[in-house]
């Protein structure tokens, strides 16, 4: 049996500002242009505070891109 793993939840090196929708695409396997269409529509609904806290949290504690690793 073979095993998918599943990639691990963090920040995106295609980022716009912190790479968090970038990122949350990555791991649920969804376009960045439609996860960040669907934040900004949180971000009007929520009448702009309670989405930018969101942000401001996910982009503090969501790891960053994963760096290539150099060989030797």
């Amino acid at each position: 049996m073979i095993m998918q793993t599943r990639p691990v939840f963090r920040r995106s090196s295609n980022r716009v500002i912190g790479g968090v929708c970038a990122g949350i695409s990555e791991y649920l396997g969804w376009d960045p242009r439609s996860t960040r269409i669907l934040y900004a529509l949180f971000l009007v609904v929520s009448v702009f505070v309670p989405a930018i806290v969101v942000y401001m949290v996910l982009w503090t504690m969501m790891p960053g891109p994963e760096k290539p690793r150099r060989p030797g």
